[in-house]
This record gives C-alpha cells, sequence and structure tokens, in this order.
C-alpha cells in the first residue's frame, strides 16, 4: 500500500459537555450518511478516508490513565487525493449537507481545534 504523503487532510476535534453529546452523535450519523452518498471514491477528488472517533476527554491528554473530564470528545477525520477535493468536499456542504447550520451551532457550544487542508507529512503505510 502506498504511503500517503502529500495528501490532504482536514481533523477537526469537538470537545462537547456531557449535555451536548447526544446532539454530536446525531450531527455525525447524518454526516456520515451524507458523504457516502456524495463524496468522490475514484479520481481527483477521492475521499481517502472518513473516520469520527469518539472518546472521553481526559484529564491529562498524555496520560491514558488519567480521569476523564465528563466532556466527549469527537474527532472528524478526512483525508482527500488532493487540495481540489476537501474545497469540493466544503462546496457540496453548502449545497446539499441539510445538517451544515446545525453542525455550526452545535460547535459553538464546544471547543473546536481544527487542522485544516493540512499535508500528510509522514505516513508508512
Amino acid at each position: 500500500m502506498p504511503s500517503n504523503i502529500g495528501k490532504t487532510q482536514i481533523t477537526i476535534i469537538f470537545i462537547a459537555p456531557s449535555d451536548l453529546e447526544a446532539e454530536g452523535d446525531r450531527i455525525f450519523a447524518s454526516h456520515a450518511a451524507w458523504m457516502e452518498k456524495t463524496h468522490h471514491r475514484e479520481g481527483e477528488l477521492t475521499l481517502m478516508r472518513y473516520n469520527i472517533i469518539k472518546g472521553p476527554e481526559l484529564s491529562n491528554p498524555l496520560d491514558p490513565t488519567s480521569s476523564p473530564t465528563g466532556n466527549t470528545m469527537f474527532v472528524l477525520d478526512e483525508m482527500y487525493e488532493n487540495q481540489s477535493g476537501l474545497d469540493n468536499h466544503w462546496k457540496q456542504a453548502g449545497e446539499s449537507w441539510e445538517d451544515l447550520g446545525a453542525l455550526v451551532e452545535w460547535a459553538g457550544k464546544c471547543k473546536v481545534v481544527t487542522s485544516h487542508g493540512g499535508k500528510v507529512i509522514q505516513g508508512l503505510w
């Protein structure tokens, strides 16, 4: 399997208070269904990887044995063949994902950290 070095990636971490966890679950279920229906699987605009990871926020992020804070982390991880694929993603989101507004509203109540349009600089397989 070839390395992903040079591919375009977006990673967004949403840290949601416990009372917003269910809405996060709903939004990301909607997002996954929309992505599956609309995104390219081959060619110039290929979506190479799509994951939503969910887990507890820890009191010490570098100690996996530390106690949870009570917040939930949702990590969105998408990799595209190139920047054109990510640009197309945002274009499609604005045109056809019915929950984009809900995501923006929900994210406004969370702590959000984004690596937008980064390039993969190390990759093994």
